[in-house]
């Protein structure tokens, strides 16, 4: 992507600004403490003017204080628009490569009769199932998040990653979570076929799946609530 290479020496660069920022403010701070020391021990020999004065010294080193806070607050806010930037437009590149793929996979299916009539099969298949086994393969039930993500059966092949390591990735405090483990969509899923389930939505390892059940799947939450009502 055009401009991703520049971005580890921008980083470098703010995060330098910000420890500087980071000294200014310890060094201040002790001034802070000394002028502060120096009131205490002072106070009672010094005249109300000499007072006033030491006290807006100590006001104005605390206000240079708040200032340098305030930049490194600013900057940090700057640093992580320009990270989320690049993570938007690798999103939207990953998006397309999987759009090609499936373009791909469509055309070889479309030279290969076998294959074409397999594909078929299987479309309807998903549109007979249920709702719990066919949202994730379904373009219009699928979140976007998960579409960008999912995209193809081939495509989620490829480009598949273990559980464990998007656990791990920081997580987009913007992007919806899902799942008992309150986590970001992610690998294979499917849908609690309860229209009025609080989660909806969960990830295959979590409610101990390994393929999509046959007829209506209803998660543990539900189940018991459905157990209740009995």
């Amino acid at each position: 992507v055009p401009g991703i290479e520049n971005l580890p020496c921008e980083l470098q660069r703010n995060f330098q600004l910000m420890r500087e920022l980071d000294q200014r403010t310890e060094d201040k701070k002790a001034e802070i403490d000394s002028l502060a020391a120096e009131y205490i021990e002072s106070v009672k020999n010094m005249l109300p003017e000499e007072r006033v004065e030491h006290l807006k010294k100590i006001q104005s080193a605390y206000s240079k204080c708040k200032e340098y806070s305030d930049d490194k607050v600013q900057l940090a806010m700057q640093t992580y628009e320009m990270v989320d930037k690049h993570i938007r437009r690798l999103d939207a590149d990953l998006a397309r490569f999987e759009a090609d793929l499936k373009d791909k996979l469509e055309g070889s299916d479309f030279e290969n009769p076998g294959s074409r009539s397999l594909k078929k099969g299987r479309s309807q298949k998903d549109k007979r199932g249920s709702r719990g086994r066919g949202r994730r393969t379904s373009e219009e039930d699928t979140p976007k998040k998960k579409k960008l993500k999912g995209g193809s059966e081939f495509a989620d092949t490829i480009l598949s990653v273990h559980p464990s390591d998007v656990l791990d990735m920081p997580v987009d405090p913007n992007e919806p979570t899902y799942c008992l483990c309150h986590q970001v969509s992610y690998g294979e899923m499917i849908g609690c076929d309860n229209p009025d389930c609080p989660i909806e939505w969960f990830h295959f390892a979590c409610v101990d799946l390994t393929t999509k059940p046959k007829g209506k799947w209803f998660c543990p939450r539900c189940v018991q609530e459905r157990k209740k009502k009995k």
